[in-house]
């Protein structure tokens, strides 16, 4: 198997994910078989510059050199040969947000991630002009915010693009961008795989009393699906990935893609009438739609798989930062008893003590608002624990409530796309940190909706793992060959899962924590705003 290993490697019959999420930055290199032969990561958080959730252009360029690094290591480690090359590379990253440029490759304002809720005003506008939802996280939202607050630089703009788009651009050259990244760019048309030509024209004539130089077409990355080649790596650009000069330019490169997409390749839901939930710093679920919806709803993304298929998507800011506060909370205290924590079991007894738990979580109600979210209309994080003194106080309850609310805000998203559109759903696969603990996630999540919940093998590959497929695919499709058959026959065609079913208690009990969820959000936002105010005062 090794010798098999180290042939792949010198041959360059390789292929390497790399995924830039809001915690980590990890670089995933596999063979032929689709497994994992090394990977490397590197650790970042965003900053808060401002009034903007932001990464600095520096920590980009060390994240994606350290994590390739780490992966290169583990090669020369395990197998002593050093990568001079490798069969195919894709990007991808958090999806959304906004990297303006001018003509000379300049960034005009800091990076804008998906975290930011400030452009409320342009996305209620967008959505009414083109009677198609446009979320605030879309970077066509922060272009036309940043055009109503008559921002300085919108007119020196000679391109925008995602983080994804952006790594592409710097390592190959070409402005090229994958159609499920471009989907939270722009709207797309389904039968052309591109943005969608009448919104286009529409969002330019909205624009045209500004007189700016350019036309929306012509500072949006160039759109390609799936299997596609979008590039080559340059001299510089392996270079910059590279800081040994070890690696060789000129390898070819798929069109770089959201995380979303990478979700979906990873737990192989990309064929209608699947679906995933990708849970980490946010959560979002999608779905793999048979038909259009029957109605414009803000809680609803229309985006696409990494193929162009049309996906209805459901995106919230909030999922495990504040659970993840609260057990450094409980680290602190062991530590300080004089105990040293060992992160996996501090998490995996902490989350199956909600096993334990009353259905309904005892009666008590968290938000875990680090920042805003859009579904429920918070423009600003506004963390939140409440009990009353009828609440079942207790570490289980604890835990419970807070998982439960954990998916609070995807709820009020997927009810409206199995309840009121009726969206009929084969399966539920689900990935991301939350699910290293067997079982615990997997309850939570098929309460929360009411439909089993399978968690794969593969589930915690992650994204990067996804994008190294993407690659692959590029490089080994058959003439033809679809994403959804190539996964189904060749990535996924041995790969077991655990599926878990709802218990009936479990979804009872979550629907009553929903209801005291939905009418505390009535009083928070003024509640909160209030309190703060008299601290701040």
């Amino acid at each position: 198997m090794d010798q098999d290993i180290k042939q792949a490697i010198l041959k360059g019959e390789t292929s390497l994910g790399i995924e830039f999420g809001s915690t980590r930055i990890k670089a995933v290199l596999i063979d032929h078989r689709f497994e994992t032969i090394a990977s490397g990561s590197y650790e970042w958080e965003n900053l808060l510059v401002d009034g903007y959730w932001t990464y600095n252009l520096e920590s980009i360029i060390a994240g994606l050199q350290e994590a390739y690094s780490g992966m290169k290591q583990e090669v020369e480690r395990k197998y002593g040969i050093t990568i001079r090359t490798v069969g195919s590379i894709g990007f991808s990253a958090m999806m959304h947000g906004y990297m303006a440029f001018d003509s000379a490759g300049k960034l005009l304002v800091p990076f804008r991630t998906w975290r930011n809720a400030t452009t409320g005003a342009a996305a209620k506008e967008l959505t009414d002009k083109f009677q198609f939802n446009i979320p605030e996280r879309w970077s066509i939202a922060h272009l036309y915010q940043a055009i109503l607050n008559e921002e300085e630089h919108v007119p020196r703009i000679d391109f925008i693009t995602t983080l994804s788009g952006y790594i592409h651009w710097l390592l190959t050259g070409n402005k090229a961008i994958g159609v499920g990244d471009a989907s939270g760019m722009f709207p797309i048309d389904e039968t052309t795989h591109d943005y969608n030509e009448s919104m286009v024209k529409q969002f330019d004539e909205l624009i045209a009393a500004k007189g700016y130089s350019w036309k929306l077409k012509d500072i949006l990355p160039e759109v390609h699906i799936s299997g596609q080649q979008a590039g080559a790596l340059t001299a510089a650009g392996a270079r910059i990935l590279d800081k040994s000069e070890n690696l060789q330019p000129r390898i070819s490169l798929c069109p770089p893609e959201g995380d979303a997409g990478t979700g979906m390749v990873a737990t192989n839901s990309v064929r209608k009438r699947t679906g995933n939930v990708s849970v980490g710093t946010s959560v979002f679920a999608m779905l793999v739609l048979e038909k259009e919806l029957t109605a414009v709803y803000p809680e609803i993304d229309l985006v696409t798989t990494p193929g162009g298929n049309p996906v209805g998507m459901v995106h919230a800011n909030n999922c495990s930062s504040d659970i993840n506060a609260w057990l450094g909370l409980f680290r602190e205290f062991y530590e300080a008893m004089g105990q040293k924590a060992d992160t996996n079991h501090l998490f995996g007894v902490m989350f199956n003590k909600a096993l334990e738990a009353d259905p309904d979580g005892g009666g008590l109600l968290s938000y875990g608002y680090f920042s805003g979210e859009n579904i429920t209309g918070m423009e600003k994080g506004r963390p939140l624990f409440v009990r009353s003194p009828e609440s079942r106080f207790n570490l289980a309850n604890f835990m419970r409530t807070h998982l439960f609310t954990a998916f609070g805000a995807l709820k009020i998203g997927m009810d409206i796309l199995t309840k009121k559109e009726n969206v009929e759903i084969d399966s539920i696969l689900a990935h991301g940190g939350l699910f290293k603990t067997p079982i615990v996630g997997q309850k939570i999540v098929a309460a929360a909706l009411n439909v089993p919940v399978s968690v794969m093998a593969t589930a915690g590959e992650g994204g990067a793992w996804g994008m190294a497929i993407l690659a692959s695919y590029m490089s080994n499709k058959d003439q033809q060959e679809s994403l959804e058959d190539f996964l189904d026959q060749k990535v996924f065609k041995d790969t077991e899962g655990q599926e878990i079913y709802p218990d009936g208690s479990d979804v009872k009990g979550f629907e009553a924590f929903m209801e005291r969820y939905t009418q505390g959000l009535a009083i928070e936002q003024a509640a909160v705003d209030n309190l703060v105010e008299n601290w701040r005062g």
